[in-house]
């Protein structure tokens, strides 16, 4: 076995085997949609975790990020004497590409790595075995639940994102920028005004079009590294680490996708 093939059993084929059980579990949720009325106390109960409670980390971020923004552009369109359009350039960024992204990346983060290490550490232990033994359907015991509830929770912390980020950039505008905050603000509206679907702007609907597309794929990531944890602490370690990894990736690949659908 020369070497080009070795490398490809070591680290081509576990990948692919990875990517083949997270694409069975995404169908499997899917198939099993009907079922979320029954787990709705479930799904309640995960929404609270993964979104109230990551709700300031969240939010503590995508200000920072809308600050930076407004800092960064507003010191280069000054140099054309263009400082004015920063509001423009700020909300456009935040909504299309920023807020989304950044939830989806602190939701891998904090999220999807909690959903590994516990799914990860039922595995381990046996616990999913024994529920399979006695003919519970862990998908929609386990997973629907969580990856429901993370697609409902991703797009509204995006929403809230959109607003904080926006006010954020308005503070560094008005602080740093000498710029005039209500004329940030109406450039800020001016940039949203492009129609979209049932009357959300096209920007705004797009952010929230990713976020729920980032949603389901991070917690299917997530649920997936768990479910394939094995070799006791050190098994849920790798899966964990597995988790974040694989769905900071999955988000960027994703969002040039659909990126590219959406606004060409």
């Amino acid at each position: 076995m020369n070497f080009v093939e070795r490398a490809g059993a070591k680290y081509l084929t576990p990948m692919f085997m990875a990517s083949g059980f997270g694409m069975s579990v995404a169908v499997g949720v899917l198939k099993r949609l009907t079922h979320v009325p029954r787990r709705w106390r479930s799904t309640l109960d995960q929404m609270h975790l993964s979104g109230v409670r990551s709700l300031h980390v969240v939010l503590f971020v995508i200000f920072f990020i809308g600050m930076i923004l407004a800092l960064q552009l507003g010191y280069e369109l000054s140099r054309y004497g263009q400082q004015e359009a920063v509001g423009f350039a700020v909300t456009i960024s935040m909504v299309r590409e920023m807020a989304p992204v950044m939830t989806a990346v602190v939701l891998a983060a904090s999220v999807a790595s909690a959903m590994a290490a516990e799914l990860g550490t039922m595995k381990v232990q046996e616990e999913i075995t024994a529920l399979e033994v006695m003919s519970v359907d862990v998908i929609s015991y386990l997973v629907l639940p969580r990856v429901v509830a993370l697609t409902l929770v991703a797009p509204m912390l995006t929403l809230l994102a959109n607003i904080v980020g926006i006010v954020g950039g308005g503070i560094i505008a008005e602080t740093q920028l000498n710029l005039d905050y209500d004329g940030y603000l109406t450039n800020a509206l001016n940039a949203l005004a492009e129609p979209g679907f049932l009357g959300l702007p096209k920007s705004i609907y797009a952010g929230i079009l990713k976020a729920t597309i980032f949603g389901f794929s991070v917690a299917v990531v997530g649920c997936s590294c768990g479910l394939q944890a094995t070799r006791g602490a050190s098994g849920v370690g790798n899966s964990t680490r597995a988790a974040v990894r694989n769905s900071i990736i999955l988000i960027i690949v994703l969002n040039f996708f659909l990126g590219k659908l959406i606004y060409t």
